[in-house]
């Protein structure tokens, strides 16, 4: 297919297009790996919306006010690192130089927090739509608590360039469907429509209609036939911009790789480098007369014009948040503690305390209780479930829903969503000002993985509240029944699993997840435990450690039991049942691996000394990974196999996940250590 050059444009447009495209591709040629097609067919859309429409400012990167953009086409991260430099932000051609390298600020996809201006880590297709949607709805909350008559100081859109594989992902159809629903005005995506994926044509794998798929989803669509009319696609976005009742999404016809002669409008482009020669031709094509990773000065001051731009605006904003201070001081303090991410001082004496409780509660309804205790001292806690709020306990009493067009409520209806979900929870961590959680079955969080692994990649404070954590789910059976899910996830790195085994212990696993700088996984079960009698154990405030002696012996221990969760009651029975035979036992409450190990050496050795061997560990689940704390002639009581239909109480009796089991393995273990 062939299309022609830049339309309705001077000839500066002409070269600053044809700088992001040359830069984008030379930088690929000389990492020898990379994605040249994409930057180069979708450089006219990304030049107009970074030219004429995106509101930032190269010289602060964090101004909390800017507009969100997005690359969800994460591959195509030349047309965002070409776009930062020209733009002026801290990036310099020797950073583009060094494309894909070790250490590199240019690394292959986007990475947020490593590169000045980066927005989101994107690369899994279809996790930076999902995320916009968060963005752009920490926008409408913030606007909805902060802006009065006269002062918006929440005022930005979320944008996005997204791809074929980006739309052809599950995740952003649950994405789509939610930002319609939600009437998302302020969320803006331009769709690169070139038709091509790695294995060829699209249609050899997709011949959905764009517009009607959207459109029933409550979006605006627009399309422009030519991707290089940049009239015609500052027109779209200007239209999209005045939409302010949908989200919009923009379908650009592009050629990927465009100006390459001989790989344009192929497969080949997208994956791999144009090679010497082809780029060779494909500077002579556009008329590039440059020398090798070199701007010409009237681009570069054409386009770092946005560092002026952008310093101007975020002063205007300053003059406006000061005035807004003086008219609104309580308003105005409470934004500054929200967008520095200040906690308010004694937050944490608004936790309940339990009382001891021989029958307890489930660990889910502590953490409900927790979440309507903290509510009214954290306003910006927000969140919901994937349409399990009452099973999850994660409603906020007295809140409202999160809907148009209010935005004022902290109740977020996920609807049974769980992918997008989770990309929705980053988008706003991402944004800021916000602590978001969500819920649902542990067993889901298979459909939030990618999410999770995001948000552990880039370090984000979100809070997952899973719920229904065992085989003790009963009768809903293996299908709903986790048992790989603490191993899989414990594996991740960055990511805090917390299983606490009783209510006051759910409580400090909450204050220990608002105050992370990173996710946490909250484990709780469904069906009542025991809250300790903390005269008699260990305080709960010790699982920060990770790990603690929950109770000890008067000597050395003979053996040590270690459970986690619902499961440490069943270590507190066994260790009776083993006492009456005469050996002394050491109960450890290891309610969270990460945390535990990242204690010093010396503790985590007077948990666990070495020179006891005998330790049993006790928990419904996957045995994978425990050998690191039991050792080699240790032994582990839980489920290696899936869980069966039955009551809790019968499935635990019958996988031998009881006290009684529990002290025979260890008994059998003292008698061969003898």
């Amino acid at each position: 297919m062939s299309q022609p050059a830049i339309t309705d444009s001077s000839s500066l447009d002409s070269l600053s297009v044809n700088s992001i495209r040359i830069l984008s591709a030379e930088a690929v040629q000389k990492a020898n790996s990379g994605h040249p097609g994409m930057p180069m067919g979708a450089a006219p859309m990304a030049y107009v919306l970074w030219t004429k429409f995106l509101k930032h400012n190269p010289g602060d990167p964090q101004w909390p006010d800017r507009d969100r953009f997005i690359l969800s086409a994460g591959h195509g991260s030349m047309l965002l690192y070409s776009l930062l430099y020209l733009s002026g932000y801290d990036l310099t051609m020797e950073d583009i130089r060094n494309f894909r390298q070790w250490r590199s600020l240019t690394p292959g996809h986007p990475e947020y927090g490593q590169t000045p201006g980066v927005e989101i880590t994107t690369g899994p297709l279809g996790q930076g739509f999902a995320t916009g949607v968060g963005m752009a709805t920490a926008e409408r909350f913030l606007a909805s608590k902060f802006n009065k008559p006269d002062f918006n100081i929440v005022d930005h859109y979320t944008y996005g360039i997204v791809s074929d594989g980006d739309l052809m992902e599950g995740v952003s159809q649950e994405a789509a469907n939610l930002a319609g629903h939600l009437k998302l005005g302020k969320l803006i995506y331009l769709y690169d429509d070139n038709h091509i994926s790695i294995e060829g044509r699209t249609e050899i794998a997709s011949t959905e209609k764009l517009r009607p798929r959207f459109e029933a989803c409550g979006w605006h669509v627009l399309e422009v036939e030519d991707g290089n009319d940049l009239k015609s696609i500052e027109k779209a976005i200007q239209e999209a911009r005045d939409e302010i009742s949908r989200p919009s999404i923009i379908a650009v016809r592009t050629i990927i790789g465009y100006g390459s002669p001989n790989k344009q409008d192929k497969s080949s482009s997208h994956g791999e480098p144009l090679g010497e020669e082809e780029l060779k031709l494909t500077k002579k094509n556009l008329g590039w007369t440059e020398e090798p990773f070199s701007i010409p000065d009237s681009v570069l001051e054409h386009f770092r014009k946005a560092q002026y731009k952008g310093q101007d605006l975020q002063i205007r904003w300053h003059k406006l948040v000061s005035e807004y201070r003086r008219q609104y001081p309580e308003s105005a303090e409470l934004w500054r503690e929200w967008i520095q991410e200040r906690l308010p001082e004694g937050w944490e004496n608004s936790i309940p305390a339990f009382k001891a409780d021989d029958k307890g509660i489930a660990t889910r309804s502590a953490s409900g209780k927790v979440i309507n205790s903290l509510s009214p001292i954290l306003k910006n806690l927000i969140g919901g479930s994937a349409d399990l709020a009452p099973s999850n306990k994660t409603l906020i009493t007295g809140e409202e829903d999160f809907k148009s067009p209010e935005y004022n409520g902290r109740n977020i209806r996920f609807g049974i969503r769980e992918h997008g979900m989770g990309a929705f929870l980053n988008g706003i961590a991402l944004h800021g000002g916000l602590i978001p959680f969500g819920g649902t079955f542990f067993i889901f969080s298979d459909y939030m993985r990618p999410a999770i692994r995001l948000a552990s990649l880039q370090k984000i404070r979100v809070i997952y509240v899973f719920t229904h954590d065992s085989i003790a789910l009963g009768e809903d059976g293996p299908t709903h029944q986790p048992i790989e899910h603490l191993a899989s996830l414990r594996a991740m790195p960055g990511l805090n699993i917390i299983r606490p085994c009783d209510a006051n212990e759910t409580a400090e696993a909450w204050k220990i997840a608002i105050n992370s700088k990173g996710p946490t996984a909250l484990v709780l079960t469904r069906q009542d435990v025991p809250i300790l009698d903390r005269a008699v154990f260990s305080a709960a405030s010790n699982i920060a450690k990770g790990a603690y002696v929950l109770r000890d012996t008067e000597r050395a221990p003979d053996c040590i039991l270690i459970g986690t969760g619902s499961e440490v009651h069943i270590a507190v029975k066994a260790a009776e049942l083993i006492e009456n035979k005469g050996f002394r036992v050491r109960i450890v409450n290891m309610a969270s691996w990460r945390l535990f190990e990242q204690q010093t050496e010396e503790y985590r050795k007077e948990v666990l000394p070495p020179s006891i061997t005998c330790r049993v560990a006790v928990e419904a689940g996957s045995s994978f990974g425990w050998e690191r704390y039991i050792g080699s002639v240790g032994a582990f009581v839980g489920r290696d196999d899936f869980g069966l239909s039955a009551p809790p109480e019968e499935l635990y009796k019958k996988f031998g996940i009881t006290p009684e089991n529990v002290a025979n393995t260890t008994i059998n273990l003292l008698s061969k250590n003898k």
